[in-house]
């Protein structure tokens, strides 16, 4: 530094090979870049304006954003909501009906759900929870409490087949009930399609489970009161459109096991409420991820094991022109297997057969498309084998993974590449990725992986994607809250200067580099006084990344009791906070401090503190405050004390 001190810095290269050195106490101005393409943009050059100009677009377009993402959440705190009164006992009574124990996540998503539903605010709630672990129970819960309250649902999944297994679980649950529940996807023949959507005009269908095919114009209702999306990623942002312009003040419950990012950003920012089940069912097991390259002796040796112990495999084969010829092969492969295909250019009766087929556990193999990607429950089926697995994303890939280890049998998920993927590329990171991502509860973390391979795509609609693609996902999302804040009238979230004032900090008596507690004097110094750094000492936490974390940690907390709960979770992670490390959040109240009051530079001269507001010294009775104490820790809490006694 130009006082002669030495530290830890981030090197960020730029356009010509120049290099800007950032210390890492300011590493929270750094974020990495995700785009929306598969490229990365071109680097800047230091001194030019390419890009404050491109970063004034992307905040204008924020703010225009910002204002959309207000309106519609107005609408829904002004907006003239439904209430439900309270659980009937039918409601009770179903509910003591499910065959399985709730987890703890359950009753509580269960419970806010509910809470929502009584309320007279239109509830827009995402609950996430992974492949399995009861997100169709609490659905179906909090359908029956619309439907006792006298209104109509629409339960709205991607695919044909997932929306049969919704009809066939909801009408076995509800049975014993007055609800008339029916299917509106293309298999149903057009006569009865025509039957159907009359019954949801006239009142006479309760609850309607369907495709895309429920957001026609010709579907309407007579009285309806909520709208549950099952695996929310799988629909594109013209469907999400319309179901935001059609159910705009009605209840709806958004179900995901890997949220898109935007869906999570929308969330933590309060636009959506969120619940999440991370308790997995008792005895459930992680699934064994192998990954290979693609070998025929692999496939028969997973067929036998899993037949051997009474299971069922799936063979994923995405390719309707050959996918015959692999069913045929599996046959050969495996003498006496009974081999079934499944995929979606099958006529209706034919598709269902076969699925009912599988599901009866009348075939050992089921080789199909990814129209098993979807919420289907087979709990035998505990082996899959997914072909050419370079063609998924990573959170398509997760669940596909997920359609076994439904039961307490051990399961196995096998990745099969082209040999020639097997050691680099895209398509191998994103395998890595679910072998490392093989824990129960890993959804949040394959949503937040897929953003970083993949990129961002677009929060709520096309529209904003060039301006992610210019500035990165993060640095969008940080401008993105701050417009809220703002235009909420709400001072914006801590996050360094891109969210609000700053105070720059300079205490000579802290050496900001120095291992040692005790360090030469300065000149001007008095002999003998101690002085300590401010800083995270690489032997409390070795590795570079974890610091760069940490700093970026300290400088987003929003205020004091979240700093207090951060270093609680240091000491819990890494032990007793050394000197520096303690210094150091002192020195970050102080300079919270200062910029709450309007101080945009403190600094300290010998023992006289110095402070800038506005560009000019502020005396406080009419001279710079003369500090006591001789000791860093005692300094730093006079500073803090004097400027807390200051008036704004």
């Amino acid at each position: 530094a130009a006082d002669g001190s030495e530290g830890e810095v981030l090197a960020l290269e730029f356009a010509n090979d120049s290099r800007l050195f950032v210390p890492i106490d300011q590493a929270w101005q750094v974020s990495r870049y995700v785009g929306v393409g598969r490229h990365a943009p071109d680097l800047s050059s230091l001194g030019d304006d390419k890009w404050s100009k491109t970063r004034k677009a992307a905040e204008k377009s924020v703010f225009l954003y910002a204002g959309r993402l207000l309106k519609l959440q107005a609408e829904r705190e002004i907006g003239d909501g439904f209430a439900y009164g309270p659980d009937t006992p039918w409601q009770r009574e179903l509910e003591q009906s499910f065959p399985y124990r709730e987890t703890a996540d359950q009753l509580r998503a269960i419970s806010e759900i509910k809470q929502d539903m009584e309320s007279c605010r239109p509830m827009d709630r995402l609950l996430c929870g992974d492949v399995g672990f009861g997100k169709t129970e609490v659905a179906l819960r909090a359908a029956f409490k619309a439907l006792m309250g006298g209104k109509q649902v629409v339960f709205l999944a991607p695919t044909t087949v997932l929306a049969q297994q919704h009809v066939r679980t909801l009408r076995e649950r509800m049975s014993e009930y007055p609800v008339k529940i029916e299917l509106l996807s293309r298999y149903r023949s057009a006569a009865e399609q025509r039957e159907v959507v009359k019954g949801l005009a006239d009142g006479s269908v309760d609850l309607v489970v369907g495709t895309h095919r429920l957001l026609s114009p010709d579907v309407v209702f007579k009285d309806i009161g909520m709208v549950i999306v099952d695996e929310e990623q799988r629909f594109g942002v013209k469907h999400k459109e319309a179901l935001k312009d059609r159910f705009r003040l009605i209840d709806v419950l958004t179900l995901s096991a890997t949220p898109i990012p935007r869906t999570l950003y929308l969330s933590l920012m309060g636009a959506r409420d969120m619940s999440v089940i991370e308790t997995p069912p008792p005895d459930r097991q992680p699934v064994e991820t192998v990954i290979c390259a693609y070998d025929e002796r692999v496939i028969r040796d997973a067929i036998q094991r899993e037949r051997a112990r009474g299971g069922q495999v799936y063979l994923l084969h995405n390719r309707i022109d050959s996918i015959e010829k692999v069913a045929h092969r599996v046959t050969e492969l495996c003498p006496g297997a009974r081999v079934l295909v499944g995929h979606g250019q099958m006529e209706e009766g034919a598709l269902e057969g076969v699925m009912k087929r599988f599901v009866d556990g009348d075939a050992d193999v089921l080789v199909s498309t990814t129209i098993i990607e979807s919420g289907l429950d087979i709990p035998n089926a505990n082996t899959i084998i997914i072909d050419r697995a370079d063609r998924f994303g990573l959170a398509d890939l997760y669940q596909l993974r997920g359609r076994v280890g439904r039961g307490r049998q051990k399961a196995y998920a096998y990745l099969m590449l082209p040999r020639d993927m097997m050691m680099v590329g895209e398509a191998r990171r994103r395998v890595q990725a679910i072998r490392q991502y093989s824990q129960l509860g890993a959804g949040f973390r394959i949503a937040m992986r897929d953003l970083e391979i993949r990129g961002a795509g677009n929060l709520l609609g096309t529209a904003q994607s060039g301006q992610i693609a210019a500035v990165g996902f993060d640095l969008y999302c940080r401008m993105l809250r701050q417009a809220v804040d703002r235009m909420k009238g709400e001072t914006p979230s801590a996050n360094g200067p891109l969210d609000g004032p700053q105070a720059h900090l300079r205490l000579d008596f802290l050496a900001l580099t120095h291992e040692e507690l005790v360090s030469p004097p300065r000149e001007g110094e008095e002999v003998g006084v101690p002085r300590c750094g401010a800083f995270i000492p690489s032997t409390y936490l070795p590795e570079a990344k974890l610091r760069i974390e940490a700093h970026r940690s300290l400088a987003s907390v929003p205020g004091d009791a979240a700093l207090e709960a951060l270093s609680a979770s240091w000491r819990d992670r890494f032990g007793p906070l050394p000197q520096e490390l303690r210094h150091l959040l002192t020195a970050e109240k102080i300079r919270r401090a200062a910029a709450a009051k309007g101080i945009t530079k403190v600094e300290t001269r010998g023992d006289r503190l110095m402070l800038t507001r506005r560009g000019d010294f502020l005396l406080i009775g009419h001279r710079f405050p003369r500090l006591t104490a001789s000791k860093p820790a005692s300094k730093l809490s006079e500073i803090l004390r004097l400027l807390e006694a200051l008036k704004t």
